[in-house]
């Protein structure tokens, strides 16, 4: 399994964060995480829920400040950025969007040109060709009239992608996108994310689809990083032993060469190898 440390051959465009940690309520919630994802690449970020990864896609976002540590973009810090350009870069489509108020698909979309344009200025034609586009690429062009209230779980996630997508972002943080979805819809989902022309780090509960759609994979527990690497290194029945305490079999050539995880009944005994600590891709 591999162990990357941030820094070492690692070029310093792009969205990294360095040894970052963060407390809340007295607890630490995460404690020196590093990752640093190769440009164009999807990444998935696995562990246990309380591992820390809704915290760290949030630090990474900008939205939280972490305690100790750096968030940089193109070798430059977040605040070195200012909060306009780094939303200009950075997307985010969280677990769960909700509105009170009955807007359509399109209104939803346009939000994403907001970072581009000036204070009470109208939507000029960029940006309406930037939410032509999003709209098209998720398959929304024909949902565009729509009210948010009328979808399903599925669709308001695309909307979320497509409002995403109308930033143009080189970056794009979504927090457990396939929650309360159909498998169907999952599946769906991810493809579409897995094709887009951005680096996209995806914090996902499912070892099979991470397995499916990730370049690379960032393993947490306890808020630290213990596995980095692609998902043929990294999901291993040891680490799932060791990281979720449960039994599995893993099948390390699954489909198209990538490995498929059949989980077994009963925890898995105390006491496996313990890993180091290392730096997410």
């Amino acid at each position: 399994m591999s162990r990357e440390e941030h820094g070492k051959g690692i070029p310093a465009d792009g969205l990294r964060a360095a040894r970052v940690s963060r407390e809340a309520g007295g607890r630490i919630v995460l404690d020196g995480v590093s990752i640093a994802p190769p440009p164009g690449t999807t990444v998935g970020l696995l562990g246990p829920n309380g591992c820390g990864k809704t915290t760290l896609l949030r630090v990474m976002a900008g939205v939280l400040a972490p305690g100790a540590g750096v968030v940089t973009l193109d070798g430059r810090t977040l605040a070195e950025t200012g909060r306009r350009a780094v939303a200009r870069r950075v997307a985010v489509v969280d677990q769960h969007a909700v509105t009170q108020v009955d807007l359509s698909v399109l209104d939803v979309v346009r939000l994403g040109r907001i970072p581009h344009r000036r204070a009470w200025s109208a939507s000029g034609s960029e940006d309406e060709d930037a939410v032509r586009e999003a709209l098209a690429h998720t398959g929304l062009t024909g949902r565009a009239g729509q009210s948010w209230h009328t979808l399903s779980g599925g669709e308001r996630q695309r909307v979320q992608i497509a409002r995403a997508l109308a930033q143009q972002p080189r970056e794009l943080l979504l927090d457990e996108p396939t929650n309360h979805l159909d498998i169907q819809h999952q599946l769906e989902l991810l493809s579409l994310v897995a094709a887009l022309p951005v680096t996209t780090v995806v914090a996902l509960h499912d070892l099979n689809l991470a397995a499916m759609f990730c370049d690379r994979v960032t393993v947490m527990r306890e808020g630290r990083v213990v596995a980095g690497g692609t998902p043929s290194e990294v999901i291993t029945e040891e680490l799932i032993a060791d990281v979720y305490r449960v039994r599995a079999v893993v099948t390390p050539e699954g489909p198209e060469g990538r490995p498929s995880v059949r989980f077994l009944p009963g925890r898995a005994p105390r006491g496996g190898p313990q890993r180091g600590e290392g730096a997410g891709p």
